[in-house]
């Protein structure tokens, strides 16, 4: 396994929703800072690997959770990269409460892209040494995704404010899309338990995408998530729930 890296964060009442939890956006932001954070320090950071004209690009993101954070609570984030191939990068995220219960665990799947042509770039095992994450042949399988069969849908434009440093959406924005469709109700009756989201094609400045979304009720609520660029899928996520006590 590769070096784990520690921060600690307060949750401000900025990152948190009506019902005082912390937003998916504003803990992603977060669980990005900490392997920023040890990126910098092992002098493999933005700032270097740009001008090897390449950048870091989220592929897939899986959250197990047990409890979301609440406003004015000190969490730690436990960040580990766990393992390579040629053109994947994996790494695990733990977030702990004041008394090191675990809130939830984030997987992430990381590739290269580069910057002028935008396409993906093989992985240098001499830039991933400093992180000591072992090298592997096998190409992780995540989750299938349930699609979309007959759900509805709401029109978004991309601001300049939903874009990175790469130029392109960041993703902690997708989950504003994702999420913002199930509406008030909804979100102040249940919380997530469970989060798959795979991200399949960059969405630009100007772009007008559409959120389509399912309710799929059950046992547990599963919410099924797409979002399109015209006929190109941009993303897709299936999310688990369950009702607030």
């Amino acid at each position: 396994m590769g070096k784990r890296y520690t921060i600690n964060h307060e949750v401000a009442y900025y990152e948190c929703d009506i019902n005082q939890t912390m937003t998916f956006p504003a803990l992603l932001s977060v669980a990005i800072k900490s392997s920023t954070d040890q990126s910098d320090e092992l002098e493999r950071g933005t700032e270097y690997i740009n001008k090897l004209g390449i950048t870091w690009v989220i592929t897939q993101t899986e959250v197990q959770i047990s409890r979301l954070p609440q406003v004015g609570e000190k969490i730690t984030i436990v960040t580990e990269p766990t393992e390579f191939n040629r053109y994947f990068c994996y790494r695990s995220y733990w977030v702990y409460d004041a008394a090191g219960n675990e809130l939830l665990k984030i997987d992430m799947s990381f590739v290269l892209m580069d910057i002028e042509n935008r396409k993906m770039s093989s992985v240098d095992a001499a830039l991933m040494a400093p992180y000591e994450s072992p090298k592997v042949k096998k190409i992780r399988r995540w989750p299938k995704i349930e699609k979309v069969e007959s759900g509805q849908k709401e029109l978004y434009h991309v601001r300049y404010y939903d874009l990175d440093s790469n130029h392109h959406v960041n993703n902690a924005m997708y989950f504003n899309w994702l999420i913002d469709v199930l509406g008030y109700d909804f979100m102040t009756k249940h919380m997530p338990t469970y989060v798959n989201v795979k991200f399949d094609k960059e969405v630009l400045y100007g772009n007008d995408i559409e959120s389509f979304y399912e309710i799929i009720e059950g046992t547990d609520v599963k919410t099924r998530h797409e979002i399109r660029l015209g006929d190109q899928l941009a993303c897709e996520a299936n999310i688990l729930w369950q009702k607030r006590s």
